[in-house]
């Protein structure tokens, strides 16, 4: 089976730089730096004790800061490589000021640019967060000796069945992974199953945090809105701006100045979500806009990554995308810790657990029509008052990064 993977993969190797191109023109490719997935490093300095971590996008480099923070106290680490395969998860990580941090982009999974990128930067110890299992990678990390740790594992029913599609090549995957501290107890029953050999079970690493901070631009923000009624839509996806753009039509007569912000997954959409909502006669303003906020400004579009937890501050409540389409959801904790209730969709298998939780703390609701997510906004915004379970989330989460740690820490 790794013949006919390797087969494919370099069949796309052929034609990757078409699919690089297209992605710069659309701002998803660093036009820069997009040589590193070939094996060009823009970094070249070696470290010796260096940590390899390496998660996709935006959701896994945050959920993994905490870990950075604490490697970086431990002075028998010199450097810290993070990887990462998108533009945004590279400019969020450009916003932390680390002394050790180097970050580049992760290789295609080809048998020689792995060893390759392996001998480069000779990592004592590799972390991959959430569901990123690279067979090429796993392979050459074993051959090398290089302990494999996964954290924050997450295998969905869906990719457990792909993977359980090819038996033996899954297996032979699965079992170079040294060991794997999965986010729930779905994950460590399939990672098992895969072949892993060994699985110990601490807890969604996501849970870890505090409110964020950052008092004067909060009051910017917090002046801007002032005589505003506000609904925050957050980590939204094709189709759901429509909806939330109706509901917002049909509850701006009701409740006086309402705006409703919207946090899109991808800021790259901007343009066609500001034509879809104008489309229904909505009214939208950039966040990067220079002009102010007008009375008839019916959405506030935040093209910016990594300022949402600004705009769960200010919100009563805050729809998480992702959730009224087949795609698993988006963690709601951030919106939670800043004293946000939360509406969701039917689709949210990814943080089901995550929800589960937030129902029995009474913070959550789940919506799954333009009536009912109008009838609780209505409710929540005119009468709710901000939860205070920041508290509750952050004894839990530090408990679940200690553990955490203490794993990564036998191998460092």
């Amino acid at each position: 089976m790794f013949v006919f993977y390797n087969f494919f993969l370099i069949l796309f190797i052929f034609i990757s730089p078409i699919i690089i191109v297209i992605r710069i023109f659309l701002g998803k490719e660093d036009q820069y730096r997009f040589k590193e997935k070939y094996g060009f490093f823009s970094k070249n300095k070696r470290f010796e004790n260096t940590i390899w971590i390496h998660g996709a996008s935006v959701g896994e480099i945050y959920s993994i800061i905490p870990i950075v923070k604490k490697l970086e106290e431990d002075k028998k680490i010199k450097k810290i490589l993070i990887t990462s395969s998108t533009t945004s998860s590279s400019y969020i990580l450009s916003k932390y000021k680390f002394n050790k941090v180097i970050h580049q982009f992760y290789p295609f999974d080809l048998n020689f640019l792995t060893k390759h990128f392996i001998n480069h930067w000779k990592p004592k110890l590799a972390l991959f967060v959430d569901s990123e299992i690279w067979p090429n990678m796993f392979n050459n990390l074993h051959k090398k000796n290089i302990p494999l740790i996964l954290i924050n594992a997450r295998i969905t029913k869906k990719s457990f069945n792909r993977w359980k599609f090819f038996p033996n090549f899954s297996k032979k995957i699965f079992e170079k992974i040294t060991i794997a501290l999965p986010q729930n107890m779905e994950s460590k029953r399939y990672l098992k199953l895969l072949g892993t050999k060994k699985v110990k079970f601490i807890g969604n690493l996501k849970f870890f945090g505090d409110k964020k901070k950052n008092i004067k631009k909060n009051l910017v923000l917090k002046k801007k809105f002032s005589k505003r009624t506000i609904f925050c839509a957050a980590s939204t996806h094709p189709s759901e701006e429509m909806l939330i753009g109706k509901v917002h039509k049909d509850l701006k007569s009701e409740i006086k100045n309402l705006i409703t912000i919207i946090i899109p997954r991808h800021i790259d959409r901007k343009d066609e979500i500001i034509k879809e909502l104008n489309n229904i006669g909505l009214n939208t303003q950039l966040h990067t806009s220079s002009k102010k906020l007008t009375k008839d400004t019916d959405i506030y579009l935040v093209d910016t990554y990594g300022e949402s937890t600004k705009f769960y501050s200010l919100s009563k409540v805050t729809f998480l995308g992702g959730s009224l389409i087949p795609h698993g959801g988006q963690n709601p904790l951030e919106s939670a810790r800043e004293g946000s209730y939360i509406l969701y969709g039917p689709y949210v298998e990814n943080f089901k657990e995550i929800y589960q939780m937030l129902e029995k703390l009474k913070l959550t609701t789940k919506v799954d029509s333009i009536k009912k997510m109008k009838s609780i906004v209505f409710q929540k915004v005119n009468f709710l008052q901000r939860n205070n379970v920041n508290k509750k989330l952050k004894y839990l989460g530090d408990k679940i990064l200690n553990k955490n740690f203490y794993e990564i820490k036998k191998f460092i």
